[in-house]
């Protein structure tokens, strides 16, 4: 669980630097999937990644996390309360009995639901 003082230090941290101003939802979309591509090159080529450098994996999720904050904020939502949508969202689409242990049936709802989404766009 991520504090309110772990918050309030990182908009802290950006208001002393005045960085606010560049913390468009656009450019903080950009810079999550910049950051979570270098935690992913972490793990590139290996199976898994070495412990001895696990450091590097946890700084690569500290911004990742610290720009999805900054994200919330430019956006005005609560992550509590989105995550907790998005989950109940997520449990009627793949519900429990139907999904455990079953990637074809995974697989299948979740391919309806893409199929589901592009036949909406085009009406």
């Amino acid at each position: 669980m991520i504090s309110d003082s772990t918050i309030q230090a990182i908009h802290k941290f950006t208001e002393e630097r005045n960085w606010g101003q560049f913390h468009t939802p656009a450019n903080l979309a950009k810079s999550i999937c910049i950051e979570a591509a270098e935690l992913l090159e972490y793990y590139q080529w290996v199976p898994e990644a070495p412990a001895a450098d696990a450091e590097h994996a946890q700084e690569e999720l500290a911004d990742v996390l610290t720009y999805c904050i900054m994200m919330a904020d430019a956006l005005g939502v609560d992550m509590d309360n989105i995550i907790m949508n998005k989950l109940a969202k997520t449990k009627r689409k793949y519900p429990s009995e139907a999904v455990r242990n079953n990637f074809n049936e995974y697989e299948t709802r979740h391919l309806n639901a893409r199929s589901d989404s592009k036949e909406a766009i085009k009406e």
